[in-house]
């Protein structure tokens, strides 16, 4: 639950960015998952998004192609995309994949893989739903905790109302919680919000 003085915190950690609407920002919740537990991570989309511009990466073929391009995908393609970003020939935000195409993404799985960009069932970005895939890829936000537990993700511009930051915390904070279940003890603690260059200040200890 977000602190009763939510507001003049949030003020206070914005007041560096005065006349600065486009800065972003950026929310720091430190975690305590069980040892062995997977990694904190995960997509959500915000009631109002503050990015754009994604560059979402699609290895399909056929008709599967066709869809991930009018569900505006901006790469789609087959060996010839896989050979392209092996090679370094193109630049993408987010990566994803047709089931039938993963064993030739496969062969560059050790590029992707370090970048967090390797398509995975597990991860939702692999899927025969290309169109849906692309649409949700374009305008989630993404998450992952460093190996502190702590996940550092932006959450709006500084032009935002109060109501809309409040809003996007709080979509972000249910996709982080669902990680607790895994948990026995106390998974999310303190939580902070800082803009590009101000200091973090406390809005919650949960």
């Amino acid at each position: 639950m977000l602190s009763a003085r939510f507001g003049s915190r949030m003020s206070l950690a914005l007041a560096y960015e005065v006349g600065q609407p486009k800065q972003t920002v950026e929310l720091h919740v430190h975690c305590s998952p069980e040892k062995g537990q997977a990694p904190i991570r995960g997509s959500c989309i915000l009631p109002r998004a503050y990015k754009s511009g994604t560059r979402v990466l699609v290895f399909a073929e056929g008709e599967k192609a066709k869809e991930a391009l009018a569900a505006g995908a901006d790469l789609v393609g087959g060996e010839d995309l896989v050979n392209k970003v092996r090679d370094g020939e193109v630049r993408f935000d987010k990566c994803l994949s047709t089931p039938d195409m993963l064993p030739k993404v496969a062969k560059i799985a050790r590029l992707l893989g370090p970048k967090g960009l390797m398509p995975t069932i597990n991860k939702g970005t692999v899927s025969s739903d290309v169109a849906e895939l692309v649409r949700f890829a374009k305008n989630a936000q993404d998450f992952l905790a460093d190996k502190a537990g702590i996940v550092h993700t932006g959450v709006a511009k500084v032009g935002f109302s109060e109501e809309e930051i409040r809003a996007n915390i709080g979509v972000v904070m249910d996709s982080i919680r669902t990680h607790a279940r895994e948990n026995r003890g106390k998974f999310v603690g303190r939580v902070y919000l800082s803009s590009t260059r101000g200091p973090g200040i406390q809005i919650a200890d949960l």
